[in-house]
Order: structure tokens, then C-alpha cells, then sequence
């Protein structure tokens, strides 16, 4: 399958199998966000992939609308340097690495809101990250429990050519 369609077959995954993600693609995908786009080329991002089942289970309670955390096989937080002008932008680019390089590994992923939330110093704490990061998201990821094909919006609805 091409890029483009993959990127268009897509879908937030919230149901995982238990089955485990292997260290070398959990790399690779830490690997992906480190590529992405950043103002003035900054990369004011720091990354943690979450593996551990108790902590899993503790962001998954921190997380609002984030509760399937708990059952997932991998956590990615990505946090960025608050005092950089452009922090939510290079990290929200770097999320979307995350996202596509989990797709392309077959692996689905849900996006959970982070910048702005009550728990992103809860989160920092508990991964143990430095005062100078904030939490901008994170992304739950596991071998999806089902078939996610929610539509989307068509074209013509949402742009114009000019």
C-alpha cells in the first residue's frame, strides 16, 4: 500500500488485543518523530514510550478521555520546552510521526489530548521529566481489536480550489 493510502485509511484506534509492540518497532517509531518539521529547527521535543502495565494503567486514569491507556500495548508522550515559542506546533508535528510510522507498522493509535489539561503536570511527574517540558499529547498504540472504518468527510465539503 502506498503512503498516501494509508494515510487516508487511518482511524483512531481505542480497542486493543493483548499482544505486545517489539522494542525495535517502538524505536523506530521514537526514531520517525524525531524527523519531524520544527520551527527554526529547534526539536524542543523530548519522547517517553510507556510499555510498563502499571504506569499504562495510571496514565489511563490521569487522562480524561484517555481511559483505554490502560489497555493498550504502548503509551508515546511526547512533551515539549514550554519557553519555545513554537513548542505546540513541533510537537503536534511529532505526534503525527508517531501516528503514521505506528500505521505504517500495522499498529493502530488513538491521539489523547494533552496540551492544556489539568493532568499535564501529573503526567510529567509520573514519567519523570524535566520541569522545562509540558506534556502536548499523548498516543496510545496496539494491534487494534476490530475493524475502524468511521467516515470521514468528503472533499468537497471541507476545501476549495481557487
Amino acid at each position: 500500500m502506498d503512503v498516501t493510502s494509508k494515510i487516508k485509511s487511518r482511524r483512531s484506534v481505542r480497542k486493543y488485543l493483548k499482544k505486545k509492540i517489539s522494542l525495535e518497532i517502538i524505536s523506530d517509531v521514537l526514531d520517525c518523530a524525531r524527523f519531524a518539521p520544527t520551527a527554526r529547527n529547534v526539536q524542543p521535543w523530548f519522547f517517553v514510550a510507556v510499555t510498563d502495565e502499571e504506569k499504562l494503567t495510571c496514565l489511563g486514569g490521569l487522562a480524561d478521555h484517555g481511559g483505554f491507556i490502560a489497555d493498550c500495548a504502548a503509551c508515546f508522550a511526547i512533551f515539549a520546552k514550554k519557553d519555545e515559542k513554537y513548542y505546540l506546533e513541533d510537537g503536534c508535528a511529532a505526534t503525527m510521526n508517531i501516528i503514521h510510522a505506528l500505521n505504517m507498522h500495522g499498529i493502530g493509535s488513538c491521539w489523547v489530548a494533552g496540551d492544556k489539561k489539568k493532568y499535564c503536570e501529573d503526567v510529567r511527574e509520573l514519567l519523570d521529566v524535566g520541569v522545562e517540558y509540558t506534556l502536548v499529547s499523548l498516543v496510545s498504540a496496539g494491534y487494534g481489536d476490530g475493524v475502524y472504518n468511521t467516515p470521514k468527510n468528503q472533499l468537497k465539503d471541507v476545501s476549495k480550489f481557487m
